[in-house]
């Protein structure tokens, strides 16, 4: 089976959600601008296609003042700046996009979060009501033409940012979420489906329902899977590194961890829970599959654990599926990224992914 380039991300980590051992906070590893910089340009210069700038309320910094910083230093690499509905309005948001994507000379991706705002409780169907419309409203925004929109949430009529009218191309927009709305918003308006860590035959099966409903609404979606990473040079030495991750985890720490998100009791965060207690008691929820990482973090819950062929397998047998794009991490970040990049990414054909 031939299988087309994919797009390889790393994370930085702009959310305090940088360690050594899980749960055990290092004030070296905090985020800050010098150490989220650290990252990006280590990802820059290993080779990396994108890398996902998050967002968090509560925690660490912002990710669309270190976006702007960052880009000048960056001459290569994507970035995929994660954006929160409903945080703001969408016309100001389609000209930071649009300026941020200037300054990068094209090379901005955006990923969009549907999760509630401090303060506020929607009930999911709303939520992701509003999603979609800021979804629609920034490919209309930034296709610099006049916006006559009424939706629910969102009524405009007027011109589009001046900016935008400089824009060349769409910006792709990422989006994940597994709910029955999650996966509705998505079909109906996002580029690219993000998915968190699941066994082979679950990816299987969202991969199939997404793209059914996506053709309901005649659109085509990418894929893009979201996982962590522990590579060494043999399996031994990856699950050893795995193990040691948690040596210094209390689990009271990493529940209160895993509290702290705003998407703590999501249809998604569920489903990690669920694969995390399905594990055997190696906390392994198939082959190179580790669930470990989710006892100190919401979100997000595994890591593909292994040797370079193991872990080259594994992230090709997803593609096999269908993923167009990954987004890995690896604690600490910095490090994992360097590990990752010597020893797998230059056996991967990857390329930055091309949204039409």
């Amino acid at each position: 089976m031939t299988l087309n380039p994919c797009e390889v991300a790393w994370f930085s980590a702009l959310c305090d959600d940088d360690y050594e051992f899980l749960g055990a906070p290092d004030p070296m590893l905090q985020s800050s601008f010098e150490h989220c910089r650290n990252i990006a340009l280590t990802a820059e210069a290993a080779g990396y296609d994108n890398l996902l700038l998050p967002s968090g309320y509560a925690l660490g910094i912002d990710s669309t003042a270190f976006c702007a910083a960052i880009a000048p230093m960056l001459k290569r690499m994507k970035l995929l700046l994660a954006v929160r509905c409903g945080e703001m309005w969408p016309p100001q948001l389609a000209r930071q996009i649009a300026t941020l994507d200037q300054m990068m000379g094209g090379r901005l991706t955006v990923n969009i979060i549907s999760s509630d705002m401090p303060g506020e409780t929607l009930a999911s169907a709303p939520r992701y009501q509003r999603t979609v419309e800021i979804m629609q409203l920034l490919n209309l925004f930034l296709s610099g033409e006049a916006v006559d929109f009424e939706g629910e949430f969102y009524r405009f009529k007027l011109d589009a940012p001046r900016i935008s009218k400089t824009l060349k191309r769409r910006v792709p927009l990422y989006f994940g979420g597994l709910s029955e709305d999650a996966r509705e918003a998505a079909a109906k308006a996002a580029d690219v489906y993000l998915m968190w860590p699941d066994t082979l035959p679950a990816v299987t099966e969202i991969v199939t329902d997404m793209r059914a409903r996506a053709a309901k609404h005649g659109r085509e979606l990418k894929f893009g899977y979201r996982v962590h990473v522990v590579v060494r040079e043999t399996e031994q030495e990856a699950r050893d590194a795995a193990s040691r991750l948690l040596s210094k985890l209390d689990d009271a720490e990493g529940d209160a961890i895993r509290a702290k998100s705003l998407d703590s009791a999501s249809y998604g965060v569920r489903r990690q829970a669920e694969l995390r207690a399905g594990a055997g008691h190696d906390g392994y929820a198939e082959d190179n599959l580790w669930t470990g990482i989710g006892r100190a973090r919401s979100g997000c819950g595994a890591a593909i654990v292994g040797d370079p062929d193991q872990v080259l397998a594994k992230l090709n047998a997803y593609r096999a599926l269908g993923m167009d794009a990954f987004v890995l991490s690896g604690y600490p970040h910095a490090a994992e990224a360097d590990l990752f990049a010597r020893h797998v990414l230059p056996r991967l054909d990857h390329a930055p992914l091309n949204i039409a």
